[in-house]
């Protein structure tokens, strides 16, 4: 009797860990929605877009965002970081599928700009906190620079590039070719940072 009662206890107890690791799987989808609906919406509207059209796009209720990220900061950070996130994770995956390592350095570089072209008022959204900026900015050359300099590496070894700009040279001159692209309908910031890409080969 009393081993079947340890062993209901174990069946209840392993049925409690399942659900509990069910609902932390729900909630780590719904909240990769709410961040995918938040970076769209930022795109056109800016980080000031108002939450009821990131709460449209998703699906849910405005409720369900402001328990997630109670302060708009707390959304733009999130989204911040889900989009650095996917672009470090993009790299590798680039460099196995594409052509030629070059030509996954490019691919790379055309999500690159566009994930600094709809950075819309993240600056000015983060103002008030200096200290959280710095910190983004670091987490962000943490993430990115190894996957550039891992593409940039792979491209050199197999001779289609010198070895002589460094991945923080390029990702600096890519950003800089993005200042104010978000405002100028007439400049493709994708093409200037694809020239910049071609230029870097050389003919084995």
């Amino acid at each position: 009797m009393a081993g079947r009662d340890i062993h209901t206890v174990s069946e209840s107890d392993g049925g409690a860990r399942s659900a509990s690791r069910a609902r932390r799987a729900d909630a780590r989808r719904n909240q990769q929605t709410l961040l995918d609906a938040a970076a769209a919406v930022f795109v056109t509207s800016g980080v000031e877009a108002p939450v009821r059209d990131i709460a449209a796009r998703a699906g849910v209720g405005m409720g369900t965002i402001y328990r997630h990220f109670p302060t708009r900061a707390d959304l733009v950070v999130a989204v911040y970081r889900h989009q650095v996130e996917a672009c470090a994770e993009a790299g590798p995956a680039l460099l196995a599928e594409s052509a030629s390592p070059h030509a996954a350095l490019g691919r790379w570089i055309d999500l690159f700009v566009d994930f600094l072209v709809t950075k819309h008022g993240l600056a000015a959204a983060l103002q008030s906190d200096d200290a959280g900026f710095r910190t983004l900015h670091a987490y962000f050359l943490d993430r990115l620079l190894p996957v550039c300099a891992e593409l940039l590496g792979a491209a050199a070894e197999a001779g289609e590039t010198g070895p002589d700009v460094t991945a923080y040279e390029l990702m600096r001159g890519v950003g800089n070719l993005c200042i104010g692209a978000e405002n100028d309908p007439e400049y493709d910031a994708r093409r200037l940072a694809q020239l910049l890409v071609a230029g870097l080969r050389r003919e084995r």
